[in-house]
């Protein structure tokens, strides 16, 4: 058991009657009058539902122990996405569901991490940052470096994302696949 102060961003939790959540996003709170709480924001692993949940400070919860295993992604296969075990070779065909916004920016022989809870693929974890080409975008002008605006470009993967004017087609660009914003250009 841990305590609500613990918390964190892509745990998992088991609630519920043993179901499991995964924490999306967290806020402790500090009203002036009452106690603290921490207020959260959880999907449910088994049908992706999202519910919002508020917990007492220091209140304990129970983690969910999960396996981790480092994989690769190859393909998208119709439907599902076909991701490889980079130590046995053994393939998982992953639903979009469980793919979730990620799949923005999963690119062929992409090395991820795939959470297990008792055999079943729950949760997948990309790289911080990603290095993306850009496919398509609005041509830049001679003076847009020194302004600070933004246009919007078409990624390999399909993402679109708000980019600096002076990026061009066929410019390859670093993008922070928590927020999906533009880092710098490579």
């Amino acid at each position: 058991m841990i305590t609500t102060n613990q918390l964190k961003n892509g745990m998992a939790l088991e609630l519920e009657d043993g179901v499991l959540f995964e924490i999306i996003e967290f806020q402790h709170v500090k009203p002036g009058k009452g106690p603290a709480f921490v207020r959260t924001k959880l999907r449910n692993l088994k049908n992706d539902s999202i519910i919002d949940r508020t917990f007492r400070a220091g209140e304990k919860v129970k983690p969910a122990h999960l396996d981790h295993k480092r994989a690769q992604y190859l393909y998208k296969d119709g439907e599902n996405y076909v991701f490889m075990d980079t130590d046995s070779y053994e393939q998982y065909q992953l639903p979009p569901a469980k793919v979730g916004d990620h799949e923005k920016y999963l690119k062929e022989n992409m090395e991820i991490q795939i959470s297990f809870y008792q055999g079943k693929a729950t949760i997948i974890e990309i790289p911080i940052s990603v290095e993306l080409k850009v496919n398509q975008t609005d041509p830049g002008f001679k003076g847009d470096t020194a302004t600070s605006g933004t246009k919007p470009a078409t990624l390999e993967t399909g993402a679109i994302v708000q980019v600096p004017l002076f990026v061009e087609v066929g410019n390859v660009i670093k993008i922070d696949t928590r927020t999906g914003q533009y880092i710098t250009r490579v």
